[in-house]
């Protein structure tokens, strides 16, 4: 069964493209385009990973991400924040809410790839 991740981009052009790149590659993507659909989603569909876009208007993505490390129930989600911005201290808030990895945008895909499998690898050791 392919990994679950959601994308949580307010960028519908760029959260499409990476929907498609993820599906690709042998992902089960899905978007949200607020901070608030992420988290109804996050709660409701239970994905092994999250790519939260840190700019998110309303509820930013540091602020969704301890929301989700917060509750049991999405905990164990493993969270890579994306920016485009990089702000002095993005990554550092990013880890202290709780993120498992950082990536800045514009992504190189095979990079994002590597620390997706890295979190939630899809073949198991033998």
């Amino acid at each position: 069964m392919a990994k679950k991740i959601l994308i949580v981009e307010d960028d519908e052009q760029m959260a499409k493209l990476l929907r498609r790149q993820l599906d690709a590659s042998g992902y089960d993507a899905l978007n949200a385009y607020t901070g608030e659909a992420g988290l109804k989603l996050a709660r409701s569909k239970q994905p092994d990973l999250m790519l939260l876009d840190i700019g998110l208007p309303a509820m930013d993505g540091k602020t969704l991400c301890r929301i989700i490390k917060s509750h049991p129930e999405t905990a164990g989600i493993k969270v890579i924040m994306l920016t485009g911005d990089r702000l002095m201290g993005d990554m550092e808030d990013s880890f202290s809410a709780g993120a498992d990895s950082y990536v800045n945008k514009p992504y190189d895909l095979a990079l994002l790839l590597a620390h997706i499998e890295k979190l939630i690898p899809q073949k198991t050791p033998q």
